[in-house]
């Protein structure tokens, strides 16, 4: 493939640069990138149409500033409007009228919803106010859409990561504009519900009345679960166990409605054309009703971003169809990805948007290529082979960021994409029509038990997979240059046969040594010595690391915190999940590690360092680190600390 033949393929990685420009922080009136637009459209409109030989670089040049800048405002209003919408004042409310939003999710001791603030009462009167507040509570009576209740009390802020490497959930719940949350238990009160069947909640209730037809016809519990899932993208109530049975083969892709699902629905959809014979003008209209359904399919499972991309690609491919051409599918997807950043530049953040995006371009890249290692000999073997190639294709492409964000490997997942996309491709043929007659007596019944055994089929060939030996590769890590290598390779690969091998060649060797320059300088900045210092509210937890041993101690930080707190940063820096454990004396209220000499007092956290004094200290967070200044004791308050010896 020649880049220069996707226009909109080079223009993503511009528009993409400005939103990530934008989340640097800077301080920039809104107005410069307004100018700088217009500037720069006057002077790419003047010499796109001068008449006189300039270089090609020029307008071009342009073009690509007015994208940059476009990113960047885009990205700036959405953050001015994540501050306005919400009250900073709600943190020392004494109550709060809210409206709920959602049906309740199931939790272990809770159930969970949210709700959008209408006004709080603080010590003085009643103000207008506006937010979203994720709330559990433990009233049997379930919370429906449009209800207006009145809550005791004020929510919290959501807080932020402590430790290095842990996941950011305030970040991924402020992406949705969620800021604040609250347990709420039975301290509230349904003030009124005439607004539950309003407009503005028939889609959300709509859903849940899908959710119930599934909850009614199919008997198992388990596959119950799974089919509001598959059908729906109602993911809330999936069993635990379940859910890493399909992380750990490599099908979790089958549970969140993405293009897979899209394209099945679009294949159901277009299957008649090939049967049957129809004028031009008739086969527009069907194809125009078939872009119709498939939007319609989009908002009914809620607008993931994986939905959107695939809806988007389908509908302009079905429309390169009604102008009887093929569009480039490399401009589609590049086209389909912008559109999502211009409605939501903040989308470029979320994991299911990159996943869906990097599958489907693996797809378009590799798939024509690993096709052409075996030509089978009959329709049988071509259909497996075709799957087959799908699969290697998205894995390829997409390995590398699952290790960076999830740090795992399905060792099996071709064998369970071959035997479980088929079978969730039958799930879907008879649970789309098991919601839309669900009404006709003994065929509702029949259908919800055909989706049940076909689920638990699913089910049941998901969990034996997930029995295999060494089915699942834990605890890998990869770099960001790491990253830059394999998709580089990948790249090289797909453009090897038509393109300057010469430049590839090149290019191959600039990527090797980043790669190799990346790893020298994380080894040369590696300590001999030292030791990680995790404190939390609850209790201390250190790490030794000396030479290519790892040691460690926990002071009664609690053990079900240490795999979402601690792991990913102990991952990153290649340190095992269960280190050595370290020895220590007491010394009168006080700890004594006589290995690392030094002292520490458990009640008021306090390290009291010996004669090997540190020659560093870092105290780090989620983002960034500060260094310390060095003296003959630390306070490890609430965060993480590192101590080079």
């Amino acid at each position: 493939m020649r880049f220069a033949d996707f226009p909109f393929l080079r223009y993503l990685p511009i528009l993409i640069s400005g939103v990530l420009l934008s989340q640097k922080g800077w301080e920039i009136h809104f107005l410069i990138p307004v100018v700088l637009i217009i500037v720069f459209w006057t002077l790419y409109g003047y010499f796109i149409f001068q008449r006189k030989s300039f270089t090609k670089l020029i307008p071009a040049f342009f073009a690509f500033g007015i994208l940059l800048c476009l990113g960047f405002l885009l990205s700036e209003f959405q953050k001015k409007r994540a501050l306005e919408l919400v009250d900073e004042n709600l943190g020392s409310a004494d109550f709060y009228l809210a409206r709920v939003e959602k049906h309740d999710v199931g939790k272990p001791n809770s159930s969970e919803n949210l709700l959008n603030v209408i006004a709080i009462r603080d010590s003085v009167d009643w103000k207008a106010s506006q937010g979203k507040i994720l709330i559990y509570h433990k009233k049997r009576e379930p919370l429906i859409p449009g209800q207006l209740i009145l809550v005791n009390g004020s929510p919290e802020k959501i807080p932020p990561p402590i430790f290095p490497d842990e996941f950011d959930y305030r970040g991924y719940l402020a992406r949705k504009d969620i800021h604040f949350r609250q347990f709420i238990g039975e301290k509230f009160r349904i003030i009124d519900s005439s607004a539950v069947e309003s407009s503005k909640y028939w889609l959300e209730n709509f859903r849940r009345k899908l959710v119930s037809i599934i909850e009614e016809k199919v008997p198992n519990y388990e596959s119950q679960q799974i089919a509001a899932a598959l059908l729906l993208g109602e993911k809330g109530n999936l069993d635990k166990e379940i859910q890493n049975a399909y992380a750990e083969t490599g099908t979790m892709h089958i549970l969140a409605v993405s293009g897979l699902h899209v394209g099945i629905i679009y294949a159901i959809l277009v299957f008649p054309l090939k049967g049957i014979r129809l004028r031009s003008s008739q086969r527009k209209i069907y194809l125009l009703i078939v872009i119709f359904l498939i939007w319609i399919y989009a908002v009914l499972t809620g607008f993931s971003p994986s939905v959107i991309r695939a809806a988007t690609m389908f509908s302009l491919f079905t429309l390169g169809q009604l102008r009887e051409r093929k569009p480039s599918s490399f401009n589609i997807l590049a086209f389909s990805a912008m559109l999502m950043i211009v409605l939501d530049p903040g989308v470029i953040f979320e994991v299911g948007f990159q996943l869906s995006y990097l599958a489907v371009a693996g797809i378009l890249l590799l798939q024509p290529l690993i096709l052409r290692w075996w030509l089978p000999p009959n329709q049988l073997f071509e259909y497996f082979w075709q799957m087959t190639a799908v699969s290697l294709a998205a894995q390829l492409a997409t390995f590398p960021l699952s290790i960076l964000y999830f740090h795992i490997f399905p060792t099996y997942f071709l064998i369970a994409n071959l035997i479980i996309i088929p079978l969730s491709f039958l799930v879907m043929q008879v649970g789309i029509p098991l919601l839309a007659l669900s009404w006709v007596p003994i065929l509702g019944d029949g259908l919800g038990w055909l989706v049940s055994g076909l689920i638990w089929l699913q089910n049941w060939i998901t969990l034996a997979i997930q029995l295999f030996p060494g089915g699942n590769l834990e605890r890998l890590t990869i770099s960001f240059s790491g990253m830059l290598l394999i998709w580089g390779l990948l790249i090289i690969w797909a453009n090897w046969e038509w393109g300057d091998r010469r430049k590839l060649t090149y290019f191959s060797l600039c990527l090797l040594l980043i790669w190799s320059a990346d790893h020298l300088i994380r080894e040369i900045r590696r300590p001999a010595a030292g030791l990680m210092i995790y404190s939390g509210e609850k209790g201390i937890l250190m790490d030794f690391q000396v030479g290519g041993k790892s040691f460690s101690w926990n002071e009664n930080f609690p053990s079900e915190q240490i795999s979402f707190s601690i792991d990913p940063n102990r991952i990153a820096q290649n340190r095992p999940q269960l280190p050595i454990s370290a020895k220590a004396k007491e010394n009168g209220s006080m700890l004594w590690f006589p290995a690392w000499d030094f002292k520490f007092d458990p009640s008021t956290k306090l390290f009291l360092w010996g004669a090997g004094k540190p020659v560093r200290i870092d105290q780090l967070s989620r983002y960034d680190s500060k260094e310390l200044p060095v003296s003959d004791s630390l306070f490890a308050n609430n965060g993480a600390f590192r101590v080079v010896f």
